[in-house]
Formats: C-alpha cells, structure tokens, sequence
C-alpha cells in the first residue's frame, strides 16, 4: 500500500492484514478502492446535540422518555452548561460535514421542556454539533429501532493478506468490538496473545484516588501555577498532563495566554502528540475551550496553529 502524508510525502508498507474501519465510508473502500463486492450496507443516520447554560445544580445526568417514545439524554457540562441530545435523523446522501439543523434543535428543546421547570428556546443554544452514526443496515425503516450492534467481515483466504470489514458499531462497545475484531484475524496471526483491555487504562487514567486529589499533588509540585490551571489540566489530559507541564516553574514557561487555562506550551503538545492540524482539533476536538473563548482569543487560537503547522483556520 502507499500512503500519502498530508505533507505529500509518499510511503510504501506491506501488511499482514487491513482493518477496514471507515466507518461511513466502509462500503466505498471496499468497493472503490479494494474492488471488493459485498452485499452489506450501512445506514447513515445523524446524531446531533445542542449545549445550554447549566440547567441544574450538580453532576448527575438524566434520562427523559419523549413522546415519540425515543429517550434524550441530559448531562451536566464543561461545569456552566448542560448538553441535551441525541437525535434520530436518517440520511439520504452519502457521508460529509454537517450540522444540528433548526429541527432538531427545536426537537431537543422541545424534549427538555417537557420535564424542567426551566423553559429553553432556541436563544438558549450555545454552541450545538453533529455526527453521523454508521449503523449496520437490518432493514429497519424507523432509524430509532436500527441495531446499534456491529457486524465483521473477513475477506481473504488462508495464504492471502485479510481484509477486516467493521459494519455499525458505536462508542460505547468499541472495546468490545476491537476484541472482537482481533478474534476474527487470530488465524493469521498465530503468535496473538489473550484479550487484556477489559481492566486496561486509558492514557494518563492512572489516578488511583481520583481526579480532586491529583489536582492536589498537581499543586504541591508546581506552587507557582494557578490551582485552576493545574485542575484544568488534570481534567484533560490526567497525568499525561506532566508531558505538557514537563520543566514548567512559572506561568511564563507556558508561553501565549488564550484563554480559559489553554496556553501555547498545551497547543503545541496537542500538534506534535494528538495530531491535532486545526484550530477546530483544539478548541472543539481535543478540549472545549471554544465555549469559554471570546472570538477574538479564538482567532489568536487559529492564527498559532496556522503557524505551526500551516492548516489552522477557522472554518
């Protein structure tokens, strides 16, 4: 295979195995580009969210049963806001960028007035984003009731490289689906070992006494730092956030202020280890500091991505 790195650089690998884990576009690899034929098919169904101010006190969540009998999540958020969704809308057009249309905002909102005594509209939205759901197509017609399960396609041979197909699937049981995935290539892997993940850690999840008390330590070992600093840190990157901080003594060491705790030093680190290429990667992807930004401190976001890595406009 050759792979062309957004640099234009060219690079040849050979491969034991493809995992073919497009999501959306898990047909049209197969068929445009390893002109493999497959009968099975994705629905694209949207996804979409809105965010309002803190609606309630505390940090639970809730679960409203709407009357289209579709439940709506509601969580408590990035501490002054609260994040209503999902949406259920099916597409007729192939995956691309989108968008919480009017809709479904007035859905959302429609949903949640039901049960608070805080009556949301449209004004109310802060920020709202979308994603697109690649559910394995078993012939439903409501989007709500299409499986959220996931179906695996091996192509190839005993003595030709496989090729993994991943139909559906969500968040949710990705690990399982990962386990899963690697049980179905274990004939061409002989020397594959035993599922681990179910007790692993995430990265930087090593906080044996939780999150409150890190910040603390976190405190202890950098007293120059503002504690609101060091928590927001800690709540982003756990202890991963040491790679940030790293030699740091004094605020000045973090370079370039922008707001809500996010300073050049963690912009940088977001480039060079989370591959982050645009202003959007970093204020919406990697943290949330764009709800907390003015659009000018956003814009000075932009501009030092641009700088770094010459893609880091606002779109």
């Amino acid at each position: 295979a050759t792979l062309r790195a957004a640099a234009g650089t060219l690079t040849e690998l050979t491969a034991k195995a493809i995992a073919n884990v497009a999501g959306p576009w898990v047909k049209q690899f197969l068929h445009q580009i390893l002109r493999l034929p497959t009968a099975f098919n994705v629905k694209l169904v949207k996804g979409s969210h809105i965010v309002v101010p803190r609606l309630y006190e505390g940090d639970h969540a809730f679960i409203l049963q709407n009357d289209d009998r579709r439940v709506v999540f509601v969580y408590a958020y990035e501490r002054s806001y609260t994040l209503i969704g999902t949406t259920d809308v099916e597409l007729e057009d192939g995956p691309g960028p989108c968008a919480a249309s009017t809709e479904e905002v007035s859905y959302l909102i429609r949903a949640t007035n039901r049960y608070f005594s805080r009556q949301l509209t449209a004004g109310d939205v802060v920020w709202s984003y979308c994603g697109i759901r690649p559910l394995f197509d078993d012939g439903s017609v409501n989007p709500s009731a299409i499986t959220r399960d996931y179906v695996l396609r091996t192509d190839g041979g005993a003595r030709d490289a496989p090729v993994l197909s991943v139909f559906g699937g969500k968040i949710t049981t990705h690990r399982r689906l990962a386990e899963h995935a690697l049980e179905k290539l274990a004939p061409w892997f002989r020397g594959m070992g035993q599922a681990w993940t179910e007790r692993a850690l995430l990265p930087g999840g090593d906080l044996p006494d939780g999150l409150d008390a890190y910040a603390r330590e976190l405190a202890h070992r950098y007293p120059a730092l503002p504690a609101a600093l060091l928590e927001s840190l800690a709540r982003r990157h756990g202890t991963l956030c040491l790679r940030v901080l790293e030699d740091t003594r004094v605020v000045s060491d973090l370079g370039e202020h922008f707001g809500a705790d996010l300073y050049a030093r963690e912009v940088q680190y977001f480039i060079d280890r989370e591959w982050a290429r645009t202003a959007e990667d970093v204020l919406w992807r990697r943290t949330k500091a764009g709800l907390h930004l003015t659009y000018e401190q956003a814009q000075a976001v932009a501009r030092f991505v641009s700088r770094r890595t010459g893609d880091g406009a606002m779109r």
